[in-house]
């Protein structure tokens, strides 16, 4: 494959261990469509972010599976970020980067065990609560192994911050840890329904961070070692609901990759936007 080398980075590690490994590509225009859905699965990452820093005004960023383009990419963004800060050989980096349609501000900062980046999600839209008795409900709460007894009904949630999925908060940590979902009928379900995928997750009893897991077989990614968008969307249900929504989530247990995301949401006058942050390892290069 044609261009530059493919960088990557474990994305939202935790105690200097695991993430979500995330291809980065730099100022590549060259490629097609196609072969950027390739370069996830060449070089064993779930996602790529391709970085166009050509134009005038903020880098573009693109985000690829296998299956094709998503609209945005939460841990793409923080991987996307500390390369570039890395690139550049700074310390810190405020700025902004176009995905989607619109503008997003993010933070990069150098620290002696990796780079840590935040970023501004946008509105966060809310659905109103989902019913797991509704048959289109209930079919994706059975293709993710659950029973309704599983699962806190009113935490039943759409969120989207461009692009749908359910949020399913889920009342036991080991029903979470031994969550088998039946992959393709779960890909339908949310193919169907137009979500994105589903973050099943369990809050924790005190101030300990939460436990998730995102299941995303419809864009080709079975299970994701780490989410930031969808931890961003908990935290904006959070706040809908009258709670702190000042949160940590850590995943990739189940992977054998622990990952860890922090989020906080806002009220603003055009809805609620959470701010979303990870750690990542310093980058290195892979061949492309």
């Amino acid at each position: 494959m044609r261009g530059p080398r493919v960088i990557v980075v474990d994305a939202c590690t935790r105690d200097g261990r695991g993430g979500s490994p995330t291809a980065v590509v730099l100022d590549d225009a060259s490629r097609t469509d196609e072969e950027r859905r390739a370069v996830a699965s060449t070089v064993g990452a779930s996602h790529t972010a391709f970085v166009d820093s050509s134009g005038v005004g903020p880098p573009r960023v693109r985000f690829f599976t296998g299956e094709g383009e998503l609209r945005n990419c939460g841990h793409g963004t923080i991987a996307a970020q500390a390369v570039l800060l890395h690139r550049a050989g700074a310390t810190e980096h405020r700025g902004h980067q176009s995905t989607g349609g619109r503008t997003v501000a993010v933070t990069a900062t150098r620290r002696r065990d990796g780079i840590e980046v935040w970023f501004e999600q946008g509105v966060i839209a809310l659905s109103d609560r989902a019913d797991p008795t509704d048959s289109a409900d209930s079919a994706v709460i059975a293709a993710l192994g659950l029973t309704p007894g599983d699962i806190v009904a009113d935490d039943l949630r759409v969120a989207s911050p461009g692009t749908p999925r359910l949020l399913v908060r889920v009342r036991e940590r080991r029903t979470l840890s031994a969550m088998r979902p039946d992959v393709a009928r779960l890909a339908a379900e949310c193919r169907r329904l137009g979500y994105l995928g589903c973050f099943a997750y369990v809050l924790a009893p005190t101030a300990e961070p939460a436990t998730a897991r995102m299941f995303a077989p419809a864009i080709g990614v079975d299970e994701d070692i780490v989410n930031a968008n969808s931890v961003g969307c908990l935290a904006a249900h959070l706040l809908d609901t009258s709670r702190d929504s000042d949160i940590a989530v850590h995943q990739g247990d189940t992977l054998d990759r622990p990952s860890a995301v922090l989020a906080t949401a806002t009220r603003t006058p055009d809805g609620i936007v959470a701010r979303i942050g990870g750690l990542v390892h310093h980058p290195r290069a892979q061949p492309a």
